[in-house]
């Protein structure tokens, strides 16, 4: 038997197919408040959508640990072999609104959702070991080039090209997103990094840096710029057709999750900055790590629910992860979880695909959607220290310290060599097929976009090497 129709007041509704009128031709009686109901609830069905990262797809599946790296971390879901920890995934486009084609050339968002005994931890991530900037300082107005221009509200790439012409630094991410790895054709088809230097620590109270890879088992396939328009032309949610097909049909995708790792003092012994997220670590010095298998193997119910709910931020970490010197990763501390209470309100954390499985416990009260009983079952304890039997800190669990040194200041970034010398190494690596693709796709990327900009732009490519600003000018046409 069908369940019976109700308001969301829970009262019964006879008729869900005809508005009350004032005789039969109308007009409408503001007394229908089914009516009013249910168009004001419709009003309010879209919350805002994240600023970057708003089109995405997601699923459910598990880390399973198959190596012993307890040396390092004292993270409870590291701590024996055959382990199972279950977790939320959500990929993403960078620029693109919630609209947006899956299969436009940009950089993905990778990001996972640990639920551990010990809380949530967070890695949030993308497809590209690197980014454009290496302070966060840079972010907003990095964010801006890649939304709409306030007069013409169409995309700008004079204003995107600009910005990277002034910030020698994004060469690396540039060579990245231009080449073959800028368009996967799923989001299973692409691997995942943690991105930004974090930091282990054990038993002993030793730190030690880290990197996190996730390694794609179905290996890289990609789109060209001109099968993507192929794609788009046929359908805008190509990703989230493969994503959810995949895993509906039982082939579920699997990542190898692995780690570098460096000596907390080692990172003064290098002939870079390891903090710097323009940076990655070569693997002959830092060889991976073998962790775990990630695989996703359950389709959300309900996607606004489970996906567009879900808040992921780098300041949810757990006992034996945490945070490094990098510029960008502490303001994503602050500024990710301040973005969820914006859009998803006071008590985010609350929503089902957010809420940790062990027991919460703290003093934050009252707010904006405060929907369930957080007193935990004493009223009396609002407050911190308190005598009447409240929560209390757990000083077992306090990180060692983290050492620095130096003045207060602003610091002006002296590393042309480094900026230019890991994309040229890059683009060595690339064979001469996928050398033209990136010169054909920088030369597209670069439609409309002023000469003054063009020269300084390929003053970099030459710098990183004589071949790669040669080739751009010669796709060009100049």
């Amino acid at each position: 038997m069908a369940k019976k129709l109700t308001t969301s007041a829970g009262a019964p509704v006879s008729n869900n197919q005809k508005s009350l009128t004032a005789g039969q031709p109308g007009p409408l009686l503001i007394s229908d408040y089914q009516l009013i109901e249910k168009l004001a609830h419709q009003n309010r069905e879209r919350i805002p959508e994240r600023v970057v990262h708003a089109k995405g797809w997601g699923a459910y599946g598990t880390l399973t640990i198959t190596n012993d790296i307890s040396k390092y971390s004292r993270a409870s879901l590291f701590s024996e072999i055959g382990k199972k920890t279950r977790v939320l995934a959500r990929f993403s486009t960078v620029a693109g609104e919630l609209g947006a084609s899956d299969t436009e050339r940009d950089v993905r968002g990778f990001s996972l959702k640990f639920y551990t005994e010990e809380g949530n931890w967070d890695m949030v991530g993308n497809n590209t070991p690197v980014f454009f900037i290496r302070d966060g300082y840079k972010f907003p107005d990095f964010i801006r080039t890649q939304k709409r221009h306030p007069k013409t509200n169409l995309r700008s790439p004079d204003a995107m090209w600009d910005f990277w012409s002034l910030t020698p630094e994004s060469l690396h991410q540039v060579t990245i997103l231009m080449s073959d790895r800028g368009l996967p054709i799923t989001p299973m088809h692409m691997n995942g990094y943690g991105s930004h230097t974090f930091s282990f620590w054990n038993e002993k109270n030793e730190r030690f840096w880290v990197k996190f890879h996730f390694k794609t088992q179905q290996g890289h396939k990609h789109y060209t710029n001109d099968e993507a328009v192929q794609i788009t032309g046929q359908t805008r949610e190509k990703y989230q057709e493969e994503l959810y097909g995949s895993i509906d049909r039982g082939n579920y995708p699997k990542w190898n999750f692995k780690i570098q790792v460096m000596p907390e003092q080692d990172a003064l012994k290098q002939s870079y900055n390891p903090f710097d997220l323009t940076k990655v670590w070569p693997h002959e010095d830092f060889p991976l790590i073998d962790v775990g298998v990630l695989e996703l193997n359950k389709n959300p119910e309900n996607y606004f629910q489970h996906i567009e709910n879900a808040a992921f931020s780098p300041s949810n970490v757990v006992p034996g992860i945490s945070f490094s010197p990098d510029k960008v990763l502490q303001s994503r501390i602050f500024a990710y979880a301040d973005a969820h209470r914006y859009r998803l309100g006071t008590h985010y954390e609350a929503l089902p695909p957010n809420a940790p499985i062990n027991e919460v416990s703290h003093y934050h009260k009252d707010g904006s959607m405060r929907f369930f009983t957080n007193d935990f079952g004493n009223p009396d304890a609002y407050y911190e220290p308190n005598t009447k039997g409240g929560s209390v800190e757990d000083r077992s669990v306090q990180e060692p310290p983290m050492k620095v040194t130096g003045d207060i200041r602003r610091y002006e970034e002296n590393d042309s060599f480094g900026d230019y010398k890991q994309p040229g190494d890059l683009f060595r690596l690339f064979t001469s097929e996928q050398k033209e693709r990136l010169f054909k796709n920088i030369a597209a990327a670069m439609e409309g976009v002023s000469k003054e900009i063009i020269n300084k732009q390929l003053g970099h490519f030459d710098r990183a090497d004589p071949a790669y600003g040669t080739g751009v000018r010669k796709a060009l046409g100049l």
